[in-house]
């Protein structure tokens, strides 16, 4: 049996030995391959690959980011990341910096009030962590300058002291998404080390997922028996794939070996990220084989048309063979009606509605992927909208349902036009559990922010609260989400992941822009959107944005 080890660290961070020893160690385990994930810094992956070059041995490029949740230390590797890619070794750079730079100034402050303490004394009193303020109250304890952790943060470290420096934070979300930038497979690291409850830890890992989160660390050195396997039912209860590393550090973890662990740790290639790999990674001796659109703000026209130049565009990407997926939170109906009156029913098609909880076969005429509400957990939502004063409505399979005819929903309906069934239950005309649920409050968008962090609150480790506009709000299962669509249609055409291509405006786009091979974002997009993205179109929907960005990387269409 091939085994590896996908978490391993040399002295280029915080490990004794240099990445040729590694290389070495490794051919002596018998691996077939090892993962360099140095904490925040990829210096030495050139060296690993070039010493193993001709060896029975294959190095992953990989990185391991610190980040801070709720004030808990939580690390992402990331593996099979493009290290050579000059914006994503600045964006490590800036991420580090940062970092560094405000813990520098808080100790710099410190010292004036006469406080023997320095950055260096710091990261030394507590290695391999993110430093945060409790560190900081911990080591002033420590060493005989508070009584308590809570004068601590009274007197040096709490938001309205003195000496008190803001930061710039770096969390897990934005760690997975520089990991998928790079085109690497982001995965969290030993969970279990977190010390969270099981819901705490599933909201974590639903947060993650939507922001690109490939797989969990679900066998490490720490773990017994039990720990293992509910890690690996972890990962199958979110559709994540499988890693396993010994977070070998050598001379600085004694008695913890590569390969091995405390003596026990197995890791079988076969079983592991491995198999998944060239499914997420780009070939690059192929072309981009399917486009995902965003309809309004992105393909469509503020009429909700496509203009000619874009229908011809369609057209030729069609018969140049390549794959058409149009994305949107709008129900099915709706996007069918403006297929319809566009024209846009190609052979094969395929629709992904309500933000990625329902996946349409155009063609067979049938659902390939569906993803529901529970009915209690809706029952929930709605009552915690209707008593902030909030429109809440769902949908049949053709018609939306509220419970009255509001200013809301006349509103959203000059855009969704789709039949109107009232009711004092929403819920008891439906057949099944509902995609998605919709709130909007045209004029006030904090009491929708409200309203999210209620929800998220209750049921964040099943539900996704996500804005698609300022007055648009929306709940759907945490499994569904645009850019987990995305990767379940890539799977069923079995094209790779890295040779597609989404566009998008709208914040619930950003999954999507992430997980595809490349992003795009649209010029009439928001900051995030584009911060988001690979490429930014010079043009907006009303001037055919998109075009340019087919033009770019679809040559030929």
């Amino acid at each position: 049996m091939k085994t590896v080890d996908l978490h391993v660290h040399s002295d280029k961070s915080d490990g004794s030995m240099s990445p040729s020893e590694l290389v070495d160690l490794a051919l002596e385990k018998g691996l077939s391959a090892f993962a360099l994930t140095d904490h925040d810094t990829t210096a030495g992956l050139s060296e690993a690959i070039s010493y193993a070059a001709g060896k029975n041995i294959e190095v992953i490029p990989g990185i391991e980011f610190s980040t801070e949740y709720l004030g808990k230390d939580v690390h992402i590797l990331g593996l099979f990341i493009d290290y050579d890619n000059p914006e994503f070794s600045r964006k490590i750079q800036a991420f580090v910096d940062s970092r560094i730079l405000r813990n520098q100034k808080m100790c710099a402050n410190l010292q004036e009030a006469g406080i023997d303490i320095s950055y260096e004394k710091l990261t030394a009193a507590f290695p391999d962590s993110v430093i945060t303020r409790g560190h900081y109250a911990r080591y002033l304890l420590e060493h005989g300058y508070v009584k308590s952790m809570p004068e601590a943060f009274d007197r040096y470290v709490g938001d309205r002291c003195k000496y008190f420096v803001p930061r710039e934070k770096v969390t897990p979300e934005q760690a997975v998404r520089l990991i998928l930038d790079a085109k690497g497979l982001p995965v969290l690291a030993h969970p279990t080390l977190y010390h969270m409850g099981k819901d705490a830890l599933q909201k974590l890992v639903a947060r993650l997922k939507e922001a690109g989160l490939i797989g969990i660390e679900a066998v490490y050195s720490t773990y017994n028996a039990g720990e293992e396997r509910e890690m690996r039912q972890l990962a199958e209860h979110n559709g994540l794939l499988i890693s396993g590393g010994s977070d070998f550090h050598g001379k600085n973890k004694p008695g913890l070996e590569m390969a091995t662990g405390y003596g026990k740790l197995l890791i079988s290639w076969k079983n592991s990220v491995r198999k998944e790999r060239n499914f997420f990674m780009h070939n690059p001796n192929d072309s981009i084989k399917i486009l995902f659109t965003d309809m309004d703000g992105t393909l469509l026209l503020n009429n909700s048309t496509v203009s000619d130049e874009m229908k011809a565009a369609l057209d030729r990407l069609i018969r140049n063979g390549h794959k058409l997926v149009l994305t949107s939170g709008r129900p099915l109906d709706s996007i069918l009606e403006v297929m319809q009156a566009s024209d846009l029913f190609y052979p094969g098609t395929l629709v992904i509605s309500n933000n990625g909880s329902l996946i349409y076969d155009c063609t067979a005429g049938a659902p390939l992927m569906e993803k529901t509400v529970p009915f209690p957990i809706a029952s929930g939502i709605i009552r915690e909208a209707e008593e902030l004063g909030i429109h809440i409505q769902t949908y049949t399979d053709h018609e939306i349902v509220c419970k009255k005819e509001d200013e809301e929903v006349i509103y959203y309906r000059k855009r969704i036009h789709l039949p109107l069934i009232t009711a004092p239950d929403i819920l008891s005309v439906l057949e099944r559990p509902p995609y998605k649920l919709h709130t909007i409050h045209l004029t006030d968008k904090t009491l929708l922010l409200k309203l999210k962090e209620r929800v998220e609150e209750k049921y964040g480790t099943e539900i996704t609260a996500q804005f698609s506009n300022d007055q648009y709000l929306e709940f759907y299962n945490h499994e569904a989400g645009k850019g987990n669509a995305i990767l379940a249609v890539c799977r069923h055409f079995n094209i790779p992941v890295g040779n597609s291509i989404a566009a998008g405006d709208a914040p619930n786009d950003i999954s999507m822009l992430q997980a595809a091979g490349i992003g795009v974002a649209m010029a009439n997009a928001g900051p995030g959107v584009k911060e988001a993205a690979d490429f930014v179109t010079s043009l907006d929907n009303e001037h055919n944005g998109l075009t340019e960005a087919i033009e770019k990387f679809m040559p030929g269409c």
